[in-house]
Protein backbone atom coordinates (compact mmCIF):
# COMPACT_ATOMS: atom_id res chain seq x y z
CA UNK A 1 0.00 0.00 0.00
CA UNK A 2 1.29 3.32 -1.15
CA UNK A 3 1.88 5.84 2.14
CA UNK A 4 3.53 8.62 0.43
CA UNK A 5 2.16 11.96 0.02
CA UNK A 6 2.94 13.73 -3.22
CA UNK A 7 4.96 16.76 -2.83
CA UNK A 8 4.58 20.06 -4.45
CA UNK A 9 7.68 20.87 -4.29
CA UNK A 10 9.54 18.15 -6.13
CA UNK A 11 6.54 18.74 -8.85
CA UNK A 12 5.05 15.03 -7.57
CA UNK A 13 2.26 13.86 -9.98
CA UNK A 14 2.30 9.67 -9.92
CA UNK A 15 1.47 7.58 -12.75
CA UNK A 16 -1.31 4.82 -11.98
CA UNK A 17 -2.97 4.30 -15.21
CA UNK A 18 -1.99 0.78 -16.45
CA UNK A 19 -3.35 1.10 -19.98
CA UNK A 20 -0.95 4.50 -20.41
CA UNK A 21 1.70 2.33 -18.75
CA UNK A 22 1.36 -0.23 -21.46
CA UNK A 23 0.95 1.79 -24.29
CA UNK A 24 4.41 3.77 -23.06
CA UNK A 25 5.71 0.18 -23.20
CA UNK A 26 4.65 -0.58 -26.47
CA UNK A 27 6.23 2.48 -27.40
CA UNK A 28 9.50 2.38 -25.66
CA UNK A 29 10.50 -1.39 -27.48
CA UNK A 30 12.80 -2.17 -24.03
CA UNK A 31 14.72 -4.96 -24.50
CA UNK A 32 17.05 -7.37 -22.16
CA UNK A 33 20.57 -6.02 -21.66
CA UNK A 34 20.21 -2.81 -22.46
CA UNK A 35 20.92 -0.08 -19.77
CA UNK A 36 18.34 2.28 -19.30
CA UNK A 37 18.42 5.25 -16.48
CA UNK A 38 14.67 6.39 -15.25
CA UNK A 39 14.70 9.84 -13.90
CA UNK A 40 11.65 10.64 -10.73
CA UNK A 41 10.38 7.21 -10.65
CA UNK A 42 7.92 8.02 -8.05
CA UNK A 43 6.83 5.05 -6.75
CA UNK A 44 7.99 2.77 -9.63
CA UNK A 45 5.09 2.19 -12.10
CA UNK A 46 7.25 2.30 -14.89
CA UNK A 47 10.39 1.14 -12.94
CA UNK A 48 8.54 -2.56 -12.19
CA UNK A 49 8.24 -3.02 -15.39
CA UNK A 50 11.19 -2.15 -16.51
CA UNK A 51 13.23 -4.38 -14.38
CA UNK A 52 11.30 -7.56 -15.91
CA UNK A 53 12.77 -6.88 -18.77
CA UNK A 54 16.03 -7.93 -17.32
CA UNK A 55 17.62 -4.86 -17.90
CA UNK A 56 20.32 -2.86 -16.40
CA UNK A 57 18.37 0.45 -14.63
CA UNK A 58 19.80 3.21 -13.08
CA UNK A 59 16.95 5.68 -11.55
CA UNK A 60 18.03 8.89 -10.20
CA UNK A 61 15.08 10.38 -7.50
CA UNK A 62 15.83 13.68 -5.40
CA UNK A 63 12.96 12.67 -2.84
CA UNK A 64 14.62 10.74 -0.13
CA UNK A 65 11.89 9.02 1.28
CA UNK A 66 10.82 8.22 -1.74
CA UNK A 67 14.49 6.55 -2.13
CA UNK A 68 13.95 4.16 1.05
CA UNK A 69 10.45 3.18 -0.31
CA UNK A 70 12.20 2.11 -3.71
CA UNK A 71 14.84 0.63 -1.65
CA UNK A 72 12.80 -1.37 0.25
CA UNK A 73 9.75 -1.97 -2.68
CA UNK A 74 12.85 -3.28 -5.05
CA UNK A 75 15.74 -5.09 -2.93
CA UNK A 76 14.85 -8.40 -4.60
CA UNK A 77 15.97 -6.85 -7.72
CA UNK A 78 20.18 -6.96 -8.62
CA UNK A 79 20.01 -4.99 -11.77
CA UNK A 80 18.95 -1.96 -10.13
CA UNK A 81 21.13 1.02 -9.14
CA UNK A 82 19.34 3.85 -7.21
CA UNK A 83 21.25 7.48 -6.90
CA UNK A 84 19.40 9.90 -4.35
CA UNK A 85 20.49 12.61 -6.42
CA UNK A 86 19.55 16.26 -8.12
CA UNK A 87 18.64 15.23 -12.05
CA UNK A 88 19.84 18.47 -12.74
CA UNK A 89 22.76 17.60 -11.51
CA UNK A 90 23.77 14.80 -12.24
CA UNK A 91 26.25 13.50 -14.47
CA UNK A 92 24.51 10.76 -16.61
CA UNK A 93 27.65 10.57 -18.96
CA UNK A 94 29.13 8.49 -15.94
CA UNK A 95 26.74 6.12 -16.01
CA UNK A 96 27.70 4.89 -19.30
CA UNK A 97 30.47 2.34 -20.28
CA UNK A 98 32.79 3.73 -22.99
CA UNK A 99 31.20 3.30 -26.24
CA UNK A 100 27.62 2.34 -24.70
CA UNK A 101 24.44 4.19 -25.11
CA UNK A 102 21.98 5.05 -22.68
CA UNK A 103 18.20 5.10 -23.56
CA UNK A 104 16.11 7.12 -20.88
CA UNK A 105 12.46 7.63 -19.34
CA UNK A 106 10.92 10.20 -17.31
CA UNK A 107 7.79 11.95 -15.81
CA UNK A 108 9.83 15.22 -15.45
CA UNK A 109 8.63 17.34 -13.03
CA UNK A 110 7.07 20.85 -15.16
CA UNK A 111 9.23 23.15 -13.14
CA UNK A 112 12.72 21.52 -14.16
CA UNK A 113 11.61 20.01 -17.55
CA UNK A 114 13.35 22.19 -20.23
CA UNK A 115 16.56 22.63 -18.21
CA UNK A 116 16.83 18.93 -17.28
CA UNK A 117 16.25 17.93 -21.09
CA UNK A 118 19.18 20.55 -22.26
CA UNK A 119 21.35 19.04 -19.33
CA UNK A 120 20.54 15.76 -20.67
CA UNK A 121 21.42 16.86 -24.29
CA UNK A 122 24.97 18.22 -22.68
CA UNK A 123 26.14 14.17 -22.97
CA UNK A 124 23.59 14.00 -26.13
CA UNK A 125 26.75 11.58 -27.63
CA UNK A 126 26.41 8.63 -24.89
CA UNK A 127 22.27 8.69 -25.36
CA UNK A 128 20.46 6.69 -28.02
CA UNK A 129 17.20 7.87 -27.32
CA UNK A 130 14.84 9.95 -24.39
CA UNK A 131 10.92 9.32 -23.66
CA UNK A 132 9.77 11.65 -21.82
CA UNK A 133 6.29 12.60 -19.85
CA UNK A 134 5.88 16.61 -19.96
CA UNK A 135 3.29 18.85 -20.09
CA UNK A 136 1.21 18.45 -23.57
CA UNK A 137 1.85 22.03 -23.92
CA UNK A 138 5.49 21.78 -23.95
CA UNK A 139 5.75 18.65 -26.06
CA UNK A 140 3.99 20.43 -29.00
CA UNK A 141 6.48 23.38 -28.22
CA UNK A 142 9.09 20.60 -29.21
CA UNK A 143 7.92 19.14 -31.42
CA UNK A 144 5.99 22.39 -33.17
CA UNK A 145 6.77 23.24 -37.37
CA UNK A 146 7.88 26.51 -38.68
CA UNK A 147 4.96 28.67 -39.26
CA UNK A 148 3.07 27.76 -36.06
CA UNK A 149 2.08 29.64 -33.59
CA UNK A 150 4.21 27.12 -30.68
CA UNK A 151 7.00 26.97 -32.51
CA UNK A 152 9.36 28.81 -30.89
CA UNK A 153 13.59 28.75 -29.00
CA UNK A 154 12.57 25.19 -27.87
CA UNK A 155 11.45 23.92 -31.10
CA UNK A 156 14.45 25.26 -32.94
CA UNK A 157 17.21 23.87 -29.89
CA UNK A 158 15.70 20.57 -29.42
CA UNK A 159 15.36 19.95 -32.94
CA UNK A 160 18.65 21.26 -33.48
CA UNK A 161 20.15 18.33 -31.36
CA UNK A 162 17.30 15.56 -31.98
CA UNK A 163 14.73 14.31 -34.06
CA UNK A 164 10.79 15.09 -31.96
CA UNK A 165 8.20 12.78 -32.21
CA UNK A 166 4.98 13.40 -30.17
CA UNK A 167 3.65 9.69 -29.27
CA UNK A 168 0.01 10.58 -27.22
CA UNK A 169 -1.53 11.88 -24.76
CA UNK A 170 -1.84 11.47 -21.46
CA UNK A 171 -5.12 12.36 -19.32
CA UNK A 172 -4.93 14.23 -15.60
CA UNK A 173 -6.88 11.28 -14.39
CA UNK A 174 -3.78 8.88 -15.14
CA UNK A 175 -2.05 10.67 -11.77
CA UNK A 176 -2.02 10.68 -8.25
CA UNK A 177 -2.74 13.63 -7.77
CA UNK A 178 -4.32 14.61 -10.84
CA UNK A 179 -2.48 17.59 -12.57
CA UNK A 180 -4.47 20.69 -13.59
CA UNK A 181 -3.23 19.54 -17.17
CA UNK A 182 -2.86 17.19 -19.94
CA UNK A 183 0.46 15.78 -20.26
CA UNK A 184 1.93 13.98 -23.15
CA UNK A 185 4.77 11.28 -23.82
CA UNK A 186 7.72 12.53 -26.44
CA UNK A 187 10.11 10.75 -28.10
CA UNK A 188 13.69 12.29 -28.49
CA UNK A 189 16.84 10.78 -30.69
CA UNK A 190 19.74 12.34 -30.68
CA UNK A 191 21.41 13.22 -34.23
CA UNK A 192 24.01 11.04 -35.29
CA UNK A 193 25.36 13.80 -36.90
CA UNK A 194 23.60 18.17 -36.50
CA UNK A 195 21.24 18.37 -39.51
CA UNK A 196 23.01 21.89 -39.70
CA UNK A 197 26.88 22.82 -39.44
CA UNK A 198 27.57 25.31 -36.97
CA UNK A 199 30.98 26.04 -35.24
CA UNK A 200 29.19 27.38 -31.76
CA UNK A 201 25.66 25.82 -30.24
CA UNK A 202 26.06 29.10 -28.00
CA UNK A 203 26.01 31.16 -30.47
CA UNK A 204 22.98 29.80 -32.26
CA UNK A 205 21.34 29.85 -28.44
CA UNK A 206 21.75 33.51 -28.61
CA UNK A 207 20.36 34.41 -32.21
CA UNK A 208 17.48 32.32 -31.31
CA UNK A 209 16.70 33.63 -27.67
CA UNK A 210 17.26 37.07 -29.45
CA UNK A 211 14.87 36.59 -31.91
CA UNK A 212 11.95 35.02 -30.30
CA UNK A 213 12.70 37.43 -27.49
CA UNK A 214 9.49 39.31 -28.72
CA UNK A 215 7.48 37.11 -30.87
CA UNK A 216 6.02 40.48 -32.90
CA UNK A 217 9.11 41.94 -34.15
CA UNK A 218 10.34 41.12 -37.40
CA UNK A 219 14.17 39.93 -37.63
CA UNK A 220 15.29 43.19 -38.84
CA UNK A 221 13.88 44.52 -35.68
CA UNK A 222 14.65 42.09 -33.32
CA UNK A 223 18.36 41.02 -34.08
CA UNK A 224 19.57 44.67 -35.01
CA UNK A 225 22.22 44.35 -32.43
CA UNK A 226 23.59 41.78 -33.76
CA UNK A 227 23.33 41.81 -37.42
CA UNK A 228 22.16 44.47 -40.14
CA UNK A 229 19.09 43.61 -42.08
CA UNK A 230 21.03 44.30 -45.39
CA UNK A 231 22.84 40.89 -43.89
CA UNK A 232 20.08 39.19 -43.12
CA UNK A 233 18.61 39.48 -46.72
CA UNK A 234 21.62 38.77 -48.37
CA UNK A 235 21.37 34.79 -46.62
CA UNK A 236 18.44 35.12 -48.86
CA UNK A 237 16.33 35.33 -46.08
CA UNK A 238 13.40 38.09 -45.59
CA UNK A 239 14.48 40.54 -42.91
CA UNK A 240 10.82 41.62 -42.92
CA UNK A 241 9.75 37.97 -41.59
CA UNK A 242 8.82 37.36 -38.14
CA UNK A 243 11.20 34.46 -36.08
CA UNK A 244 8.33 31.96 -36.09
CA UNK A 245 8.57 31.75 -39.82
CA UNK A 246 12.29 31.11 -39.43
CA UNK A 247 13.48 27.50 -40.27
CA UNK A 248 16.63 25.73 -38.70
CA UNK A 249 18.68 25.51 -41.31
CA UNK A 250 17.98 29.51 -41.89
CA UNK A 251 18.99 29.96 -38.21
CA UNK A 252 21.79 28.40 -38.86
CA UNK A 253 23.00 30.33 -41.48
CA UNK A 254 22.45 33.58 -39.53
CA UNK A 255 24.40 31.99 -36.65
CA UNK A 256 27.26 31.51 -39.16
CA UNK A 257 27.11 35.13 -39.89
CA UNK A 258 26.95 36.57 -36.43
CA UNK A 259 30.05 33.60 -35.29
CA UNK A 260 32.03 35.63 -38.53
CA UNK A 261 31.54 38.80 -36.94
CA UNK A 262 32.26 37.74 -33.28
CA UNK A 263 35.69 36.46 -34.65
Amino acid sequence: MNTHTARKRFGQNFLHDHSIIYNIFSSIQASAGEHWVEIGPGLGALTEPLLKQKLNLDVVELDRDLVALLEKKFAAYDNLRIHSADALRFDFAALAAPGEKLRVIGNLPYNISTPLMFHLLDNAYCIEDMHFMLQKEVVDRICAEPGSKKYGRLSVMMQYYCDTEWLFDVPPESFDPAPQVTSAIVRLVPHKQPPVQIKDVKVLNRVVTEAFMQRRKTLRNALKKLISDEAINELGIDASLRAENITLEEFAKLSSLVEKKLD
